[in-house]
């Protein structure tokens, strides 16, 4: 038995980390990829029993896991955000959560034939909008800024509005229906508000004021936030069921909007757990259908998801947003983004259970109904949001602009020439007078520390996808590589080489630094300060059919030094050490060209000017 729990729980961890790969690499939903995988495992091939697996521990573990998703969902929003769509969330919450919840309930008592108890409960397990879902489609569709604020504020608050509305009918049925409703139910929704806002500001308190005061070890900061955070839940629920998930939402709200204790290491390790826990939780619900649970595919089935996404989803969002600031194509954005997700499938897996333990056989419905809303909703939200965004003209541009680190001259001129290529280019710099000066040629500049703690947040990366630190200070550019990194992912972050001739003997790759290491493994700061000193220039040299790579590097015998390469696609693309790009016609190379290197013959062998009008003659 020992031998099959041990090989199950790695079958699910390969399962659901694989499906995740292969959503990265095929930029599909990763859920829509972790819901097909469990079902192969489970009621396709039988190879996966999770209630075998985990018995009595499944539900538990269900439950705090989806407790830690959502305070990992709760540290994402902030304040900042909510007070420019603070007015259109609270009615999203409010009146979208009464419309979504009355016309889910109708169209599951006629269409799906529930019965009047079971459809309400279906209609409030249908309010949730699944942050699991919704916010890795953010980061694919890159919405405009209130559009993607509201879904992502939406989406996060959502949850725990519609476990309460669950729990609420739960204990209704328990109780002995619609027929026996009495001051009981207002009485569990004030007090699951209660316990949930006072243990949620009390767990918030301890991780502040023991973060504050730096009682905790570095090394142990993340693993007590973990426990606190599965303490707070635990507590909150058993004094009022389903308060839990409000309390970890609201703790990680409160967290995240403090500005003195420093949780951005606990972000990270959430966002990395969260990865897990979905990838894992997903299989093994996915798993717990049965092959009879395919029959609820059907015409009944498919005219409740048609309303439900096309009538249902839209009329709620539209009356939800009557006199806010979001224009129509943004609302009609948000009306087509709303995927269900994991708290779903926990909430239906949770009530069905108990339900039919009280004798609601009908309550075994439940599940395959919810998967069902679950797959559709993420395979049609999952593949039609970014074009959905782009023709509603909701979706930003991919982000191909540059954040250099230092503004000194060899710098700026960097600066300038990608510039004139049409890239958003900033620079960053505590010397007031490179500042200036980059000031002075037009270039967006920030004054100030880079390693600040704050300076992250004061500055305006909108348009910017990559970094390049071009500091003479070693630590400093691996410091603001590793700060950069967390935003645009270590593939985007770029450093010089080191001064230092023992770390330079040592680096072979970007492992041992920051960032990846930028053009030739001995041009570092030094060497390129000399090059300028004696009159290198930064040229631009486009790559036609008549004057190949090959002409390049025989034109100029092997001493240009090739900074950049400007694709056909405007994309910019530093020469690196671990990965250097390769040049194709239609490209422009940037490099330095040592004084005394004939360029102009470069330029004569071009016989195509279309390609780039900025060039430099």
């Amino acid at each position: 038995m020992s031998e099959y729990i041990a090989i199950g729980l790695a079958s699910v961890l390969a399962l659901g980390i694989s499906a995740q790969w292969l959503a990265w690499r095929t930029k599909l939903p990763a859920i829509l990829l972790l819901l097909g995988f469990g079902i192969i495992a489970g009621p396709v091939t039988g190879l996966l029993d999770p209630d075998k697996l985990m018995g009595d521990l499944l539900t538990p573990f269900v439950s705090i896991s989806v407790a830690i998703i959502l305070f990992e969902g709760g540290l994402s929003l902030k304040m900042a955000e909510f007070k420019k769509i603070g007015g259109t969330v609270i009615k999203l919450i409010t009146i979208g959560v009464l419309v979504t919840w009355t016309l889910a309930s109708i169209a599951a008592l006629y269409i799906l034939d529930l019965g009047l108890e079971l459809s309400v409960l279906f209609g409030a397990i249908l309010i949730v909008t699944g942050p699991t879902v919704i916010i890795p489609l953010l980061r694919q569709v890159r919405p405009t800024e209130r559009a993607g604020s509201v879904v992502k504020w939406e989406g996060i608050v959502n949850d725990p509005i519609g476990a309460m509305m669950a729990v609420l009918v739960f204990e209704i049925m328990l109780s002995g229906g619609f027929d026996n409703i009495s001051g009981k139910a207002g009485l569990t929704i004030v007090t699951t508000i209660v316990d949930g806002t006072f243990f949620g500001a009390f767990g918030a308190a301890i991780m502040y004021f023991t973060l504050k005061k730096h009682w905790i070890p570095d090394y142990l900061q993340n693993p007590v936030t973990l426990m606190v955070v599965v303490g707070v839940f635990v507590i909150s629920n058993h004094l009022q069921h389903e308060s839990g998930l409000m309390a970890v939402t609201i703790m990680g709200i409160i967290l995240a909007n403090q500005k003195s204790a420093r949780i951005k290491h606990i972000i990270e390790f959430k966002e990395n757990l969260q990865v897990l826990l979905i990838s894992t939780l997903f299989i093994l619900l996915a798993s717990r259908l049965e092959v009879e649970n395919l029959s609820y595919f059907n015409w009944s089935s498919g005219l409740f998801l048609a309303v439900l996404i096309l009538l249902i989803r839209p009329v709620s969002i539209f009356l939800s947003t009557i006199g806010s600031n979001l224009n129509v194509r943004e609302k009609a954005f948000v009306a087509w983004m709303a995927p269900r997700g994991i708290v779903a499938a926990a909430i239906s897996a949770v009530f069905a259970l108990r339900l039919e333990q009280e004798g609601y056989v009908e309550a075994e419905q439940l599940v395959p109904y919810t998967f069902i809303v679950i797959i559709t909703t993420v395979t049609i939200y999952g593949l039609t949001a970014s074009p959905v965004a782009k023709l509603l003209g909701v979706a930003k541009a991919a982000p191909k602009g540059v954040i250099i680190i230092g503004a000194h001259i060899w710098a700026r001129e960097i600066a300038q020439q990608l510039k004139e290529f049409g890239f958003k280019v900033m620079m960053a710099d505590s010397n007031w007078e490179n500042i200036s000066k980059a000031r002075k040629s037009g270039i967006d500049t920030y004054y100030g520390n880079i390693l600040s703690e704050y300076a992250i947040d004061e500055i305006d990366l909108e348009g910017i996808g990559k970094s390049l630190s071009l500091t003479p200070n070693d630590e400093v550019n691996s410091l603001a590589s590793i700060q950069f990194a967390e935003i645009f992912g270590n593939s985007s972050i770029f450093q010089l080489p080191p001064r230092s001739n023992g770390v330079m003997k040592e680096i072979e790759s970007s492992d041992s630094l920051g960032g990846r290491t930028l053009f030739e493994k001995k041009l570092n700061y030094d060497k390129i300060d000399d090059l300028v000193k004696k009159d290198a220039k930064i040229h631009a040299t486009p790559i036609t059919a008549e004057f190949s790579f090959e002409n390049y590097n025989k034109q100029y015998n092997g001493e240009a030094h090739p900074l950049f390469l400007i694709t056909s696609a405007d994309e910019v693309e530093p020469f690196s050490l671990d990965n250097p790009p390769t040049p194709q016609t239609g490209d422009t190379i940037v490099s330095l060209i040592p004084k005394g290197i004939d360029s102009k013959k470069s330029m004569d062998m071009e016989t195509d000017e279309s390609i780039n009008p900025n060039i430099p003659a």
